[in-house]
């Protein structure tokens, strides 16, 4: 047992990293561990890494350094997705002890037993085949959302992809499991359970993985809308292909799952699109959306559309355009192409100049403001429910409605984890 040891986490990516930290914290405070802020003095650092974003290595080094400067007989620790994929380059880092990949990172307590400062960074990963186990997680006491963990892993081949290679073969929590885990949430006072997972729609093919699929996302949440204290449940995101109409029919029936779906597209054009290995097409996303107006009329529909990829011509890029215009969509989470290590996008041509790339990026982030806006003001003089967060900032409170709107007003402590009758203005 470590009595007293202070230590801190950063995460870097997906709400997935969030929630893996989470329980990472979790399981070094039962071994003894005290938790501070990453500002503050720690005896370990922690760092939750992403390979999503080309930045994650000078991240890494930034982090790593200002750790150093800060605490220079600290144990720093890296882990995800970074960790998996390229752990002797990290390794090499100034001040790394221990980079664990995907397969180590829930045995950290075990490997900081044995671990002495001032030894050459000691690497504990395996293959990527080999990683066969599924570990739940879920944030708690971050943030009035809580985000549960049922699905980890991929079995796609998409060609910008390498999460993959970082994460494993598709693997999942049982429906069981997973309804006994949002009851223990209830009883904690969580309001609001966001499910996540690296292909969510693809759960149930048990906690190794494998070709047979066991449960059905469907039956899922089915099960978790039955649970007793959870007021909110939302799905973080959701492949077009993988989202069936009988998930959205439920979602618009129920009262429990928000209305707010956020649904990956990444080229609007079905050239790029075959390129990109998606397995859709443009014609199946626009019918998911059209359903999902068809069911709820005031449902936030969230996009990723990926810029620049390799032989993306203006004219495609202007089809993208186009179809996000024409679509009853709220809001785009906008990626511009980064080369990956030992992808398949790697292969193809002509490459697009990263000037451009940036320009298409500002062209679809300002198309996000304006449908943001539109949403929005669609919704001006409605009541709707706002589930206020536990954190003030600057004397002001955050909160979202049902529907994704969100709201900002002076904090009271009152309404915090409450679900309060807001008239939108």
């Amino acid at each position: 047992m470590t009595t007293g040891k202070k230590v801190a986490f950063h995460t870097l990516g997906c709400k997935l990293n969030f929630s893996e930290t989470s329980s990472l914290s979790r399981l070094l405070e039962q071994d003894g561990f005290v938790k501070t802020d990453f500002e503050e003095q720690a005896d370990v650092y922690v760092i939750n890494t992403c390979s999503v974003t080309d930045n994650a290595d000078k991240e890494c080094r930034h982090l790593v350094r200002r750790i150093q400067r800060r605490a220079p007989e600290s144990m720093i620790v890296i882990t995800g997705c970074y960790a998996q994929l390229k752990p002797k380059e990290i390794a090499e880092i100034e001040g790394v002890d221990l980079v664990l990949g995907a397969a180590e990172k829930f045995n950290i307590v075990d490997h900081l037993k044995t671990l002495t400062k001032g030894d050459s960074a000691k690497i504990c990963s395996c293959d990527i085949e080999d990683v066969n186990t599924f570990h739940a997680s879920y944030s708690l006491n971050d943030r009035t959302r809580t985000f549960l963990k049922v699905q980890d892993g991929c079995d796609y081949t998409c060609a910008f992809c390498t999460i993959p290679m970082a994460r494993g073969k598709s693997r999942s929590d049982s429906v069981a499991s997973v309804v006994q885990h949002a009851h223990s949430l209830a009883a904690s006072g969580v309001k609001e359970i966001v499910l996540t997972g690296i292909n969510l729609g693809d759960f149930g093919k048990g906690l190794e993985g494998g070709k047979k699929r066991e449960e059905t996302f469907f039956e899922l949440i089915q099960e978790l809308d039955k649970v007793e204290g959870i007021e909110r449940y939302r799905i973080s995101s959701i492949e077009p292909n993988l989202l069936s109409n009988e998930i959205i029919e439920f979602v618009a029936n129920s009262k429990k799952f928000m209305p707010h779906f956020h649904i990956p597209l990444q080229s609007g054009s079905n050239d790029i699109l075959g390129l990109m290995r998606r397995r859709y097409r443009r014609e199946l996303y626009a019918e998911k959306v059209a359903l999902i107006k068809q069911f709820m009329p005031h449902c936030a529909i969230g996009v990723d559309v990926i810029v620049g990829f390799p032989a993306e011509s203006d004219a495609h890029f202007q089809e993208t355009y186009d179809f996000l215009h024409s679509l009853d969509i709220s809001y785009l989470h906008v990626f511009t192409y980064s080369e990956r290590a030992n992808t398949a996008a790697l292969d193809i041509t002509p490459v697009v100049p990263v000037h451009v790339r940036n320009e298409r990026n500002k062209m679809l982030r300002n198309l996000s403001h304006k449908k943001q806006q539109y949403f929005n003001e669609q919704h001006l003089g409605e009541t709707r429910k706002v589930l206020f967060e536990k954190h003030g900032k600057d004397g002001m409170m955050e909160g979202y409605t049902d529907n994704y709107i969100k709201v900002t007003t002076p904090y009271r402590l009152e309404w915090t984890n409450q679900l309060i009758d807001w008239e939108l203005k």
